[in-house]
């Protein structure tokens, strides 16, 4: 973990720390209290010495290892490092620094054959103004617990960066599901029909009636105020007179912010490619903020999914993912693409373009995106 910087694994059950802590170059901070060690001295180091010096103990074999042995470590270590730098070192760790950055390549519509268009209605501006959208190709949802995984960094983003969705709202979606081209539209909540997450199809006035009534028979169950799921985010539409939507090819509503997706485009685990969408009535910039947090959460778990699922060598996987010819090491070095969508008005005129020549800088320092 070479950007480990702070680790915090106090009152737990550890019985030993691995050796291999002493290798992560940039870890400052760590509390490791409250463990019940079996190295007794080490479990001292740990209620009373610095995080360095615990690291240096580890380094020097743990148990059975005195000052003399960790003092001569030190010094072999500085020696090496003196070395490493005498030799240009340093260029090599920005280099191996460099290869451990996740891998992004950026397709622009100048280069797509069939690039993907948003026409956003005028009557959005008084409901909910922003959107930002991108397609996301060659994610890996399939092995293990990818899935779950990948809905629950959507909730955490929603709980974070996007207020609990007041702020800003995902939507994510199978794109073999989507029937191009779309809309940003508005329609009365006796109009809108979709079919959410889990449910039958329903009008919005419905759903939202369906969800109010939901939320009154948890706080009962419960016999308190705070609710759970979609019920948390009916106060965002009060007052308002038409609900966002974004429509397909079909005129069927997928996207119903800041409630739910559709049934219709749901991810699933043979989903490969991401249809991804964020709107907002706050801002533009928070739309591209949350994409671009959005998109490097997406490639972390990607990359840790590949990897697991190498060490793991199910070959079931392996070939449901990358298909006849190819290896797990290919799939491991293929980056992730993100195609360009532009959202245009009703004349065509662009209204923003992502990703552009400026997003995606917030997350250089994990991320390496070809341009």
């Amino acid at each position: 973990l070479r950007l480990l910087q702070s680790l915090d694994v106090a009152n737990n059950q550890l019985r030993e720390l691995p050796a291999a802590l002493a290798d992560c170059p940039r870890l400052k901070e760590a509390n490791f209290r409250g463990n019940q060690l079996r190295d007794k001295r080490l479990e001292k180091m740990v209620n009373g010495c610095q995080t360095k010096a615990i690291l240096e103990y580890l380094r020097a074999g743990g148990k059975g290892k005195g000052k003399g042995d960790s003092s001569r470590e030190e010094a072999r270590k500085k020696k090496r490092e003196k070395q490493q730098k005498k030799d240009g070192g340093d260029g090599e760790q920005d280099e191996v620094e460099e290869a451990s950055k996740l891998l992004v390549k950026v397709l622009h519509v100048s280069e797509n054959p069939a690039p993907l268009v948003v026409t956003a209605s005028p009557a959005v501006r008084d409901v909910r103004a922003f959107i930002v959208c991108c397609v996301l190709r060659g994610v890996s949802l399939r092995p293990g617990n990818a899935l779950r995984r990948f809905l629950s960094l959507q909730t955490k983003l929603h709980e974070d960066i996007c207020g609990k969705r007041t702020a800003a709202t995902i939507a994510t979606h199978d794109l073999q599901l989507v029937k191009a081209p779309l809309t940003y539209d508005v329609q009365p909540p006796d109009q809108l029909k979709i079919t959410p997450l889990g449910r039958k199809e329903v009008k919005a006035k419905d759903l939202l009636r369906q969800l109010q009534l939901e939320a009154e028979e948890q706080r009962k169950q419960r016999k308190r105020q705070n609710v759970s799921g979609l019920h948390r985010y009916l106060q965002l539409l009060d007052g308002k007179d038409n609900y966002p939507c974004l429509l397909d090819a079909e005129g069927a509503v997928i996207s119903f912010p800041p409630i739910t997706n559709s049934e219709k485009t749901k991810i699933r685990k043979e989903t490969r490619d991401l249809f991804l969408e964020v709107t907002s009535d706050t801002s533009l910039q928070i739309c591209k903020d949350v994409m671009d947090l959005l998109i490097l959460k997406i490639a972390e778990l990607n990359r840790s999914t590949l990897e697991s699922k190498e060490d793991s060598g199910s070959d079931d996987d392996s070939e449901a993912l990358q298909g006849p010819g190819s290896s797990s090491s290919q799939a491991e070095s293929l980056p992730l693409v993100v195609e360009q969508v532009r959202v245009v008005d009703r004349d065509g005129n662009l209204k923003v373009l992502y990703p552009s020549k400026s997003d995606l800088a917030s997350a250089s320092s994990l991320l390496t995106v070809l341009r």
